[in-house]
């Protein structure tokens, strides 16, 4: 929201300076962004009236102007602006003069003619970004009188970075409301009569799309002025406002709904076929647009219409087709209320932001529609002439907003501001604010001001109290409660744990979007469809990741190409996985690492990492929970290099090499290693108990055993587990040997046993038993024999 400081002061004038005006604006919550001159610095112009103008002796294109600037003569100006004629009131630099720039007028003779100052436009004055000709000035215009006094320069524009809840502020009016309720002054409105009509015309109105629009008002005047310019008074307000005059009905239109919050529109009233209609747009259905856009209308998209076409995009912008222009006359005026429900994504569907929309979204006064349309009617006659017909309106009660009535504890003011507020003070301000106030045993019962949709709770009565009095008079008081201990499972690691041990083994943690990229998604999991946004931020963030890999691949690209030789990052998120019953949100922990092994140095040899560092990193960060890998196969994974982590024989996650086509489709330099575990799966650990160590001694014995090169190493070890009982305190697997020596397609597995009792020394006998059985089970189930 834009406005100048001078119409402010026109409705509510605080004995304040400005630094002081917008210090309060900030703190009652509508934040002052920017504050500026509404014109550059420059002196010596004045305003002249041009008594006569003859054409250059010596060019087609220029005059020699004589000037009243109330000096004993007339100067003689050179100019070369199209409109300059005898009887209009311009700017004048007089010479001496200093323009934005510092560009310096001086005597100087042009084609022969001196010329004794420069005749100005509004660009030359820094105005307008262009502009066609001189600027002209009323009739009322005292020549010799400085411009900057006339036009009031010496004012600022504050613009104000509001908040989606307050569209009430997005007006004068509702700016002033605020001031005169902090301040504790009255509002000066100007007064808002109703026009009598002076012609019977008018224009049928109807609602079908009632629970979009429930009123709307409009009025037809005719015969009115189309070459009527619009006062400079308002074509100053509305430029220090951001808008750029477009003629004298539309930039009525514009300043009512900068004066009062009412996004208004004008209809040439000849171009309209029949009855007004607000209805939904119907398939197949065109409107071209006021900025010259041809858009096809989405069946259900809330449009104005007339007998035969659509001939506005409701509460965003009008139509070409029935647009005011150089030749109109004879006009309808719209004023509606578009409920924020209806409107709200309606624009930007559309890739459109309009002043109406952004006004609709957030809520327009349900009760303004009649007053703006007499404000409106008012100044149009005041400035083209005209006449107006009855005012038509459609208004279905039963659709329109109906203020809530919020309780206000007097306990829960000091409860949550932590300060005490009288009942008068609490009526006071409310008051203030246009509220209803009704007291009852408890505190009040408040009904809002129509123009208020931001008030709904007890919360939003209590923030009126602090905003109004002022947050810097608060007292600072520290909050107090109770703090309890919070039951903690020593059954349950902290995720925290496993953050900390990750980043002890060299990763970096990292945060990435749940959106993710479709293609990168579909390449990692081809066979689960994916969760697809209904309104993506872009076009490569468009659908629910169901891996996290999804978002670490891209940082491990990203970093590869930024020349970092050794990455290792982690990520704790949530994947959502589609299912029968909906959405599945699952807590998972999921990292990739690549690059050296081990960072460069003068003791180890530099190696790349392979898959068995990635297992010791998921092996270390899940002992001692039993965990299991078998070799399977995943879409995203090197079929030779994966496998499936399972816990007490419950599948947790995948671990492996990112399979070669991602990885040459991802343009990686480097071969990159991927795990991904469930959570909720390995957050629960055994409880640690206390068990005496055995005082006798433990023996160990090796075996080697000949096993098909299919047999998995974790066969062998559950099998030897299994069979050996709880002697087995240990059990490693040192070595594996393919060569010389073993037959083809069968490999040597190296295993040392550690044997304890806790009780006694084991015999030989036992140990030897011990082995025949391991040695047996071990043919029997894997076909393995002992090495020679």
């Amino acid at each position: 929201m834009k406005f100048s400081e001078q119409w402010l002061r026109e409705w509510v004038d605080p004995d304040i300076d400005r630094e002081r005006l917008c210090e309060q604006l900030t703190m009652a919550g509508l934040e002052v962004d920017a504050v500026e001159p509404v014109a550059p610095s420059f002196s010596g112009v004045v305003v002249g009236e041009i008594v006569s103008a003859e054409r250059h002796p010596d060019a087609d294109k220029l005059q020699i102007c004589r000037v009243d600037v109330a000096q004993p003569e007339p100067l003689s100006i050179v100019c070369g602006a199209a409109n300059a004629r005898a009887g209009i009131k311009v700017p004048v630099a007089l010479v001496g003069a200093v323009l934005p720039g510092d560009f310096k007028i001086k005597e100087a003779r042009l084609r022969g003619v001196l010329s004794a100052g420069m005749l100005c436009s509004a660009r030359e004055l820094g105005l307008a970004e262009e502009a066609d000709g001189l600027l002209e000035l009323p009739d009322d215009a005292e020549p010799g009188r400085d411009l900057r006094d006339y036009l009031r320069l010496d004012d600022v524009t504050i613009e104000l970075g509001l908040t989606p809840n307050r569209g009430d502020c997005l007006s004068v009016m509702g700016v002033a409301r605020e001031v005169a309720a902090i301040n504790d002054l009255p509002l000066r409105i100007p007064p808002t009569e109703p026009v009598a009509a002076t012609d019977d015309t008018g224009l049928p109105v109807r609602i079908v799309a009632g629970e979009a629009c429930p009123r709307y008002v409009g009025r037809v005047i005719r015969n009115i002025d189309p070459a009527a310019r619009t006062p400079v008074w308002m074509e100053e307000r509305l430029r220090r406002s951001g808008v750029r005059p477009l003629g004298a009905v539309v930039d009525v239109t514009n300043y009512v709904m900068l004066e009062l919050g009412q996004p208004m529109h004008a209809f040439d009233l000849d171009k309209l076929n029949g009855e007004i209609q607000v209805r939904r747009a119907r398939a197949g259905e065109a409107l071209r647009l006021l900025d010259g856009q041809q858009v096809a209308l989405r069946e259900g998209s809330l449009v104005i219409a007339d007998e035969e076409a659509p001939v506005a995009l409701a509460g965003i912008m009008g139509g070409a087709g029935s647009a005011v222009g150089e030749e109109t006359r004879n006009i309808f005026l719209e004023s509606a209320f578009f409920t924020p429900e209806a409107m709200a994504g309606q624009a930007r569907s559309y890739g459109l932001h309009t002043d109406s929309s952004h006004r609709f979204e957030r809520g327009v006064d349900p009760a303004l529609q009649e007053r703006a349309i007499e404000r409106a009617t008012t100044l149009l006659l005041a400035i083209a002439g005209g006449d107006p017909g009855p005012v038509t309106e459609v208004s279905l009660s039963r659709y329109l907003p109906r203020a809530p009535h919020v309780p206000l504890r007097e306990a829960r003011i000091s409860r949550l501001l932590g300060s005490e507020f009288s009942a008068g003070e609490v009526t006071g301000i409310l008051s203030k604010l246009g509220m209803t106030i009704e007291p009852d045993e408890k505190g009040w019962k408040v009904v809002p001001p129509s123009y208020r949709f931001d008030i709904a709770i007890e919360a939003d009565l209590i923030e009126e109290l602090a905003r109004i009095r002022g947050y810097d008079r608060l007292p600072g008081i520290r909050p107090e409660g109770r703090l309890a201990m919070q039951p903690c499972p020593e059954s349950r690691l902290p995720l925290e744990a496993l953050r900390r041990l990750l980043t002890a083994r060299g990763y970096q943690e990292v945060i990435t979007y749940s959106f993710v990229d479709p293609a990168l998604e579909k390449l990692l999991n081809p066979e689960q469809e994916p969760l697809a946004l209904a309104n993506p931020i872009a076009s490569d963030m468009a659908v629910m990741r169901t891996t996290l890999w999804s978002g670490l691949l891209p940082v491990v690209a990203y970093n590869l190409n930024r020349q970092h030789a050794r990455v290792r990052v982690f990520e704790t998120g949530l994947r959502f996985v589609p299912s029968a019953e909906g959405v599945r949100q699952e807590k998972v922990l999921a990292g990739a690492i690549c690059g050296l092994a081990e960072p460069e140095q003068w003791a180890e040899t530099a190696r790349e990492v392979d898959f068995f560092d990635l297992k010791g990193d998921v092996e270390a960060l899940l002992a001692p929970l039993p965990l299991h890998f078998r070799r399977a196969e995943h879409p995203a994974l090197h079929p030779g290099q994966s496998a499936r982590i399972h816990l007490r024989e419950e599948p947790v996650g995948w671990l492996g090499l990112l399979h070669p086509s991602i990885e040459q489709r991802l343009e990686l330099s480097r071969p990159v290693m991927l795990f991904e575990l469930r959570l909720n799966g390995v957050l629960e650990r055994p409880v640690p108990r206390f068990r005496e160590f055995s005082r006798y001694p433990a023996i160990r014995r090796d075996l080697a055993i000949i096993v098909d090169e299919a047999v998995e190493a974790e066969a062998v070890l559950s099998c030897i587990r299994e069979s050996a009982g709880e002697l087995l305190q240990d059990i490693c697997l040192f070595d594996v040997y393919q060569g010389k020596g073993i037959d083809p397609g069968r490999k040597s597995l190296a295993l040392g046993l550690t044997l304890q009792h806790y009780s006694r020394t084991l015999e030989d006998r036992e140990v030897d038993d011990l082995i025949h059985r391991v040695v047996d089970a071990i043919e029997q189930r894997l076909g393995g024999t002992l090495r020679d």
